[in-house]
């Protein structure tokens, strides 16, 4: 998973995720965008990563 920061024209910030592959082309590495999920705050960011880890690394989130 890959979180951009963007800044727009008035200064404000903002993070955008998207889900991307990475591939050997010709030598070079190329990024492709499987999913793009917008905008999304801080907080979300740790959730959705663990959310897109493979399963062997994957922490077990445990829910009260």
């Amino acid at each position: 998973m890959k979180v951009q920061r963007k800044r727009s024209a008035g200064g404000t910030e903002a993070l955008y995720a998207s889900v991307v592959e990475n591939r050997r082309m010709g030598g070079r590495v190329v990024q492709r965008t499987v999913v793009n999920i917008g905008r999304v705050t801080p907080d979300q960011v740790p959730y959705l990563r663990a959310a897109w880890m493979d399963e062997a690394r994957r922490p077990r989130l445990v829910w009260d």
